[in-house]
């Protein structure tokens, strides 16, 4: 059992950016992704950018060039660094951590991120 707990969400205005954090309370060697996704009222959650263990990422569409995700391997860690955030990127961003074929899948508690306009 993996616990992953997240944190950095919060109220910022249009064009701003905020930094979420999740740390891994253990890690599990081999190949791992690590990422996060979100969802916002009404709609289904969706993926935002995930990492593997070996530097490959995937991004939403509309996310990308505004968002960056990273890992700090020594400290089990998962960064989303959040740029020029829009109205629309209003939503609950839940960290991810799963080994391949289905594995392992852990989630984290949600951290809330909310745009005003």
């Amino acid at each position: 059992q993996v616990q992953l707990v997240a944190s950095g969400g919060g109220l910022v205005q249009a064009g701003g950016s905020l930094r979420l954090s999740c740390a891994a309370s253990r890690i599990i060697f081999g190949i791992n992704t690590m990422g996060w996704y979100r969802q916002a009222p009404g709609k289904q959650r969706e993926l935002v950018a995930t990492m593997t263990s070996s530097g490959s990422t995937e991004y939403l569409g509309s996310v990308k060039g505004r968002f960056t995700i990273s890992r700090d391997n020594a400290k089990n860690t998962v960064y989303l660094q959040m740029n020029s955030l829009k109205p629309e990127d209003t939503a609950v961003y839940f960290c991810n951590y799963r080994g391949p074929w289905g594995g392992y899948d852990f989630w984290g508690q949600g951290t809330q991120v909310t745009v005003s306009s």
